[in-house]
């Protein structure tokens, strides 16, 4: 399963190598694999995801060694514009003593809010005022894949 799954993955790399894809091009081709791979039926598609998941893993870890060995300077290849850029700028707040009070207050505001929501009788702060009990919104389902 592993071997095939990957000739097919270098088959479609291979045909689109010579054109230099944009990104846009590149995510299509990619969907139109994944959907091929998906309706032919030919592999289990938990298989599949966990063969695409390591794959993932071994290409982000090649990437990531080899942008740390790159040159800080500009560049274009295989129509990709590699561009150094600088570390951003990072106020700390925090280090202002108005700040930190207030974000102090903030944090414990959330947690009366926390504590609220689970209370089924009405809840109140130290200074005797009801704290209300907001709306939850949640995050789209998803999948997880762990080693």
């Amino acid at each position: 399963m592993s071997k095939d799954l990957f000739l097919m993955m270098r088959e479609q790399e291979v045909a689109h190598v010579a054109e230099f894809p944009t990104k846009k091009q590149l995510e299509q081709n990619a969907k139109q694999f994944a959907a091929n791979l998906i309706d032919s039926g030919e592999f289990d598609k938990f298989e599949a995801f966990a063969q695409a998941e390591r794959i993932t893993l071994a290409v982000s870890t090649v990437r990531d060694e080899l942008k740390a060995a790159l040159p800080r300077e500009k560049d274009v290849r295989f129509g990709i514009e590699i561009v150094p850029v600088n570390g951003r700028q990072m106020i700390q707040y925090a280090d202002d003593p108005i700040y930190a009070d207030i974000l102090a207050k903030l944090k414990n505001r959330e947690e009366l809010l926390k504590a609220a929501l689970k209370s089924d009788e009405p809840f109140y702060d130290s200074q005797g005022i009801e704290v209300p009990k907001v709306s939850v919104k949640y995050s789209a389902d998803s999948l997880q894949a762990k080693y």
